[in-house]
């Protein structure tokens, strides 16, 4: 039995974000296109069958244990079935920043749910581990899925879609956003036009938007002044609710020489836009 495996936990991009409706629940009707990138965190599972239980050997600045995607995940798929579980520590190297609309904590939980369902030997699939996903949130099951997609519904309806896999310059500002303040702002564009799936799998994403780009960018200066900065270049754009903004480019090289150029005090990375996810590479290069 395999003691320790170290997975990654990739970033997604919401290629475009239209929000087309709003249910009586208050939860908005989305349609959007996610790529996933070839960066991320990376997830070290390691057993432990001296110490029964699950075990987060690093806590996140901010986020207590029991709140943690990663432990609530763990405890999902634990729960799946009645067999005494050998217990798990689990360490994760964190790259990702916290709220930035790439999805990192929905990532970590996918991770976690595809790599203890390996460790453990529980056999469970695909199917099965996204429904558990979304119960933790609804960006969930495209990481558990692992491919690029057009999401609806909440985001969780999936239909694999095959967007170029370009080079992408994502910037992080020196802000955290509350998603709640942006989806309940009042400018907030809730009633833009379905869109058929062809244009998603065509990857044309140049005539789509994110309709939560113009909110955030009056109520959050610091975005708009990267998104100013990076737009000199090509189309930029938000992911998700933001902080993060970016720029495709054909090419590394390209997009390396617009990253080295970047003002001071702003983060971010360079990463390849992947309808696979790396996740999954390595989980059947394990097999």
């Amino acid at each position: 039995m395999t003691r320790s495996i170290t997975l990654p936990s990739p970033a997604k991009l919401n290629l475009f974000l239209h929000i087309v409706g709003q249910r009586p629940d208050g939860y908005h009707e989305l349609q959007t296109l996610f790529q996933l990138l070839d960066y991320g965190d990376e997830i070290t599972l390691s057993l432990t069958p001296a110490q029964p239980g699950v075990r987060l050997e690093n806590s996140l600045p901010g986020v207590s244990d029991e709140d943690n995607l990663i432990i609530r995940a763990a405890k999902a798929i634990a729960n799946k079935t009645p067999d005494e579980l050998p217990g798990v520590s689990i360490r994760i190297h964190k790259r990702l920043p916290m709220g930035g609309g790439l999805g990192g904590g929905s990532s970590n939980a996918a991770t976690t749910l595809l790599g203890l369902n390996h460790l453990w030997g529980l056999k469970l699939g695909l199917d099965e581990l996204a429904e558990i996903g979304l119960s933790l949130g609804a960006d969930v099951p495209v990481f558990v899925r692992g491919h690029a997609a057009f999401g609806e519904g909440i985001g969780e309806k999936l239909t694999p879609a095959f967007p170029p896999e370009d080079w992408f310059v994502v910037l992080k500002p020196a802000c955290n956003i509350n998603t709640g303040k942006i989806f309940s702002a009042k400018g907030l564009t809730r009633d833009t036009a379905r869109i058929t799936i062809a244009p998603a799998f065509e990857g044309d994403a140049s005539r789509y938007r994110n309709d939560c780009e113009d909110v955030v960018l009056k109520l959050y200066p610091e975005v708009k002044q990267s998104m100013d900065w990076l737009t000199q270049f090509g189309p930029a754009r938000l992911t998700g609710t933001g902080a993060c903004i970016f720029g495709r480019f054909p090419t590394e090289s390209a997009a390396r020489i617009i990253w080295e150029s970047k003002p001071s005090g702003i983060t971010g990375f360079v990463a390849k836009g992947v309808n696979v996810s790396p996740l999954h590479q390595k989980l059947t290069e394990l097999e």
